[in-house]
């Protein structure tokens, strides 16, 4: 279990900010092999692989409990173990079955899969570190157009389990399977490119950086110069078609401050601003609710759209049972600073501020890491647009891990992604996942850029995980059947 705990740590590197794809993916055949090797102990061994996976590859998961060390720190052990040892369970019932049954390491694969697809929807999900998203920045996460981050982490397992069974056949399809993810990536990124949005003019956007550091966010003093900072960036060089700032760019609500939407506006000079922003708005019986949210103001301070976050994250935004556990710990929601949580919007939404600036599909922060939330709307959108606070996240993993699953997005729904952090990443994606124009990391600044165009619709964004399931399902049939056929019983 220890061997095998080493070894899922040492797969962690195929994540960004390395993405060292060639390394996670033998590793990831050592895993299989060690699982299959001794169906006693399958499930507790994928358990410790899993566990070793989790805990490299989500040490940032500490960076939070960090910002006030003095009150939070204690608690940054707990979540560091916790979190990698809860979300190994999914991973220890798919080696528990594998050993059950003697399913071997094609099995192990498949139910691998069906296990992180079940850990992308449980308890509201948690898809980040899939291992399909060790292609990220290589070709083959090319073929997420096609079936989306899962049929990615099935192809990567099902290459890694011919892999580990050390014989010519299944080898020699493991790589054919790897130089047809290559093909196929290298093939599509040499379409032509698509006509940028709104041509032959196009749309220019405007992405402002402030560089807030995350303990200084909303001190009283600090709050200014920060505002002050987006205002002077909104205001320089030409007037653009939308300037936007980050998640939660200012501490201060418009329905408190009703000036403030002017003075914005005003800084664009005509041109629209888009903000992440926290919005009051009184609720049944009186009471308060607060959103986190996303704004675009036109000329005037004029409220063209808005959009409430929907997919909150646990206690980061909102805490289970909020209200009974502030009262007997006083421990609140850690990001949410107006109010003791986040109310969720009402689900995934378009909104069109204008017929130029099309239909824009909002993410804010965690919702982009979740592949069926943007499909979720029906209606397809022109573009995409995250805004974060990844300064939450440290400066190491955290946040090239988040930027690098927008990525996907781009390219599972052939959209361009636009990306506006706090500190970094801030950058502009078209819609193959390919960096445009990009800010650098954790310095404050502004960008420039038009819109790129967008793709197709893709299979992906047509049809869902139902590829990926419909083939879950086939060869789990067949692979069943052909161990009936072969001893009258599993593990014969």
């Amino acid at each position: 279990m220890v061997f095998a705990a080493l070894t899922g740590a040492v797969a962690a590197v195929g994540l960004a900010p390395l993405g060292w794809w060639w390394l996670a993916l033998p590793v990831f055949a050592l895993l299989v092999w060690q699982v299959v090797r001794v169906p006693s102990m399958a499930g507790r061994i994928a358990w410790a692989g899993g566990f070793g996976y989790f805990l490299a590859g989500l040490n940032w998961i500490v960076e939070p409990f960090l910002i006030d060390a003095a009150r939070d720190a204690w608690m940054a052990p707990f979540a560091l173990v916790a979190l990698p040892a809860g979300l190994a369970l999914f991973w220890a019932a798919a080696g528990w079955v594998v050993g059950r049954w003697r399913l071997g390491g094609f099995g192990f694969a498949l139910m691998l899969t069906a296990a992180e697809l079940a850990r992308g929807h449980v308890l509201t999900g948690f898809p980040w570190a899939t291992p399909g998203q060790i292609w990220i920045d290589h070709a083959p996460a090319q073929a997420a157009a096609l079936f989306g981050q899962y049929g990615l982490t099935l192809a990567t397992l099902l290459i890694a389990a011919g892999l580990a069974a050390l014989r010519p056949v299944p080898v020699l399809a493991a790589l054919a399977l790897l130089v047809a993810g290559f093909g196929f990536g290298a093939w599509r990124l040499s379409l032509p490119e698509p006509a940028a949005f709104a041509a032959p003019a196009g749309i220019t956007l405007r992405l402002v950086q402030p560089a807030a550091e995350q303990r200084l966010k909303w001190d009283a003093e600090e709050a200014q110069t920060f505002f002050q900072r987006q205002l002077d960036f909104t205001a320089s060089g030409p007037v653009v078609d939308l300037t936007i700032w980050p998640e939660t760019a200012i501490p201060y609500t418009l329905e408190d401050y009703p000036d403030l939407a002017p003075l914005i506006a005003g800084a664009a000079r005509g041109g629209a601003v888009a903000l992440g922003i926290q919005r009051l708005e009184e609720g049944e019986g009186g009471s308060w609710q607060f959103f986190n949210s996303l704004v675009v103001l036109g000329p005037g301070g004029k409220r063209l759209a808005s959009y409430d976050k929907h997919h909150l994250v646990p206690f980061g935004e909102y805490v289970p049972f909020g209200d009974w556990l502030m009262d007997l710990t006083g421990i609140g929601a850690f990001a949410a600073q107006a109010g003791n949580a986040y109310t969720a919007g009402a689900a995934p939404a378009v909104i069109a501020p204008s017929a130029r600036l099309g239909l824009i599909l909002p993410l804010i922060c965690y919702e982009a890491v979740f592949p069926q939330d943007l499909r979720a709307p029906g209606e397809r959108a022109d573009w995409l647009l995250q805004v974060t606070n990844d300064a939450w996240f440290g400066t190491l993993t955290g946040p090239f891990q988040h930027a690098a699953q927008a990525r996907l997005r781009a390219v599972e729904q052939g959209l361009p992604l636009v990306r506006v952090a706090n500190t970094g990443v801030t950058a502009i994606y078209d819609s193959r996942g390919r960096v445009v124009a990009e800010l650098p990391f954790g310095t404050a600044g502004w960008l420039d850029a038009m819109l790129p165009g967008a793709m197709p619709r893709t299979v992906y964004a047509r049809f869902g995980e139902a590829p990926t399931l419909l083939g879950l399902i086939m060869m789990l049939v067949s692979l069943v059947s052909a161990r009936l056929r072969a001893g009258g019983r599993f593990g014969a």
